[in-house]
């Protein structure tokens, strides 16, 4: 039975990084998910709610409840922690609300983390991937401590064929993102991410793979700006490797 599924590709996805919704929804049907996309769908309201414009906020997030449920999609499915887990707050944002309120709970129960999705939804662990070389995993703050997603992006990262994981010093830190924790306190931004690039650059990894494209923007920024000869790629791209076939 084929598994309906209708992709969010998120503000970063649509605007600055559409390889990774491409690969995502590729992946998605290669693992038989019939794919539907919205195009009436816009950002989760994140920045705006972050920054203190609730009101604005919940206009956009008004908008995305709508559009995400308009259909006959099982789950809803997107390449970013951060913004699964702003949809799974709205039920706290819009209690009360006679007619928000129930569709914010609705969303929120049918909404994945892509790699979540595949690992505790499919039941799919190895997709058949190669991609040769040294790797480290940045587990970035939202997906991993606030969504609770840990183990499914590691246990896939395992199953590429000819990759090695490598742990680092800080690995679990913040990178410095943060959205407008980047633009308020660009200084200690800077140096969250400096220290993160540092230690990667000591762990001698060919690769920086992470699931949340705004820690893998800053990550990358970094990483260019110091000549580093480490490529930073979005964990579906990683999944999507295969050098015998792509080279």
């Amino acid at each position: 039975m084929t598994t309906k599924v209708s992709f969010f590709a998120t503000c970063l996805g649509d605007a600055l990084f559409p390889d990774i919704g491409i690969q995502s929804v590729l992946l998605l049907e290669k693992l038989g998910c019939e794919v539907s996309f919205n195009p009436k769908q816009t950002c989760c309201g994140q920045p705006l709610f972050n920054s203190g414009f609730q009101d604005k906020a919940k206009k956009s997030m008004r908008t995305l409840m709508a559009a995400l449920l308009d259909g006959d999609a099982e789950y809803i499915v997107a390449p970013s922690g951060s913004c699964v887990l702003q949809v799974k707050e709205y039920p706290q944002l819009f209690v009360g609300d006679p007619i928000w309120g129930t569709q914010a709970i609705q969303l929120a129960a049918k909404i994945w983390e892509i790699t979540d999705f595949i690992v505790n939804i499919l039941g799919v662990t190895e997709l058949g991937a190669r991609l040769k070389g040294r790797a480290a995993y940045h587990p970035s703050c939202h997906l991993t401590r606030l969504l609770g997603v840990r183990e499914a992006p590691l246990t896939l990262l395992a199953n590429i064929r000819e990759l090695k994981l490598v742990s680092f010093s800080g690995q679990d830190k913040c990178c410095g993102f943060g959205g407008a924790f980047a633009v308020k306190l660009g200084p200690l931004s800077g140096a969250m991410v400096a220290e993160k690039v540092e230690n990667l650059n000591r762990a001698k990894v060919d690769y920086l793979i992470g699931a949340d494209a705004g820690c893998l923007m800053n990550i990358d920024g970094r990483i260019r700006r110091q000549g580093y000869p480490i490529k930073v790629l979005h964990i579906v791209e990683a999944l999507m490797k295969n050098e015998h076939k792509n080279k």
